[in-house]
């Protein structure tokens, strides 16, 4: 059963022409894309691989100053 701002929505819509019906279907569209979707979780097990391999990286020395960071950043 269509709820009152379900039947408000159709209501309006109806009244529409063509080329508005045509924009609002696509902002629709445009906001359901926009929606975003819940990430697949991570295992301990997977989280943990993630950090000794984050700190691998930090003792061979592969990281960024805080330098670097901003100037990547700028350049975007």
């Amino acid at each position: 059963m269509a709820s009152v701002l379900d039947k408000e929505m159709i209501n309006y819509f109806t009244q529409l022409n063509e080329a508005e019906k045509k924009s609002i279907v696509q902002m629709l569209k445009a906001f359901l894309k926009g929606r975003q979707t819940v990430p697949d979780r991570v295992t301990i097990e997977q989280y943990n691989k993630e950090i000794e391999a984050a700190m691998e990286e930090v003792k061979n020395g592969n990281t960024y100053s805080h330098e670097d960071v901003v100037t990547m950043a700028k350049s975007w």
